[in-house]
């Protein structure tokens, strides 16, 4: 196996840094998309095959490894097959709640999100949604998935101004992603929680991969910890659907096959490094 090489100077620097000084390093990964694979229902969603085991064997050989997900973490851990594995960390709802070697905490949710979730059904049938369109409830956040209607694209246009006043008129934001808007609290992203885990752990270098446009505010987050000397590299798990992240990226790989392939030449690279 060979590592692939980043497009970008920064991103070079920041993955022979990971190389040398791999104790110092931070890996950060979203899950949908990334670890595991996008299905029509994200309830079916399972980690790739390879992916867990990879990481457990990176967990041993870098400062940290870390989930930033919008699901619930427990959701994450379950479906990730994470159940009794220690040393990966799960930040679940953006940072909201976490799980860390098999304790999970969470806050309540706000009551803007109690409201929500009883007016929601309500504003799809008001504005008629497709057929297909389904709510899912996170607990933290309500997300309604359009990708099992008819014309996944039409169905979330037709949505999408109608969620925003919902959210805002509850004190909540949208945040879009692949076929579904997300209504949920505000002050916390994928950014935040990156940062924080971050500036929590310490080291000197920090690895990202995402998929979506919800990872755009991690990307942004590797920008700022590059402003304060952390060496930065950020992954897009490519997709047709969503070109902006590719853009962006310092190295594009082949969706969760690509990502698990990448961890498998971090580990073997690791391991030849002593």
């Amino acid at each position: 196996m060979t590592l692939p090489h980043p497009r970008t100077d920064a991103g070079a620097t920041a993955l022979r840094r990971l190389l040398s000084a791999p104790f110092e390093a931070v890996l950060a990964f979203d899950f949908d998309g990334t670890l595991a694979p996008i299905v029509p229902d994200p309830r079916d969603a399972r980690a790739h095959p390879r992916v867990v085991p990879e990481l457990v064997a990176l967990a041993r050989r870098v400062g940290a490894v870390v989930i930033v997900t919008g699901r619930p973490a427990d959701v994450a851990v379950s479906y990730g097959g994470l159940d009794g594995v220690d040393g990966i960390v799960v930040l679940g709802h953006y940072g909201l709640d976490r799980w860390e070697n098999g304790r999970h905490t969470t806050p309540e949710p706000p009551a803007g999100v109690r409201d929500v979730r009883e007016e929601l059904p309500h504003l799809l049938e008001r504005f008629g949604a497709p057929e297909g369109t389904w709510i899912e409830d996170k607990g933290h956040a309500l997300a309604v998935h359009t990708r099992r209607t008819a014309d996944p694209d039409s169905a979330l246009e037709l949505l999408r101004s109608p969620l925003a006043a919902l959210a805002e008129s509850h004190g909540l934001v949208v945040e879009p992603g692949r076929m579904v808007v997300e209504l949920r609290p505000p002050g916390m992203d994928k950014g935040t929680a990156l940062g924080r885990f971050v500036a929590e752990r310490g080291g000197s270098t920090v690895l990202y991969a995402g998929d979506d446009l919800g990872d755009l505010a991690a990307f942004d987050a590797v920008g700022d910890l590059r402003g304060r000397g952390v060496a930065g590299l950020t992954v897009c798990s490519g997709s047709t659907e969503v070109a902006a992240l590719a853009e962006r990226a310092d190295l594009v790989v082949d969706g969760p096959d690509g990502v698990a392939d990448l961890l498998a030449e971090l580990r073997a690279a690791l391991a030849s490094e002593g």
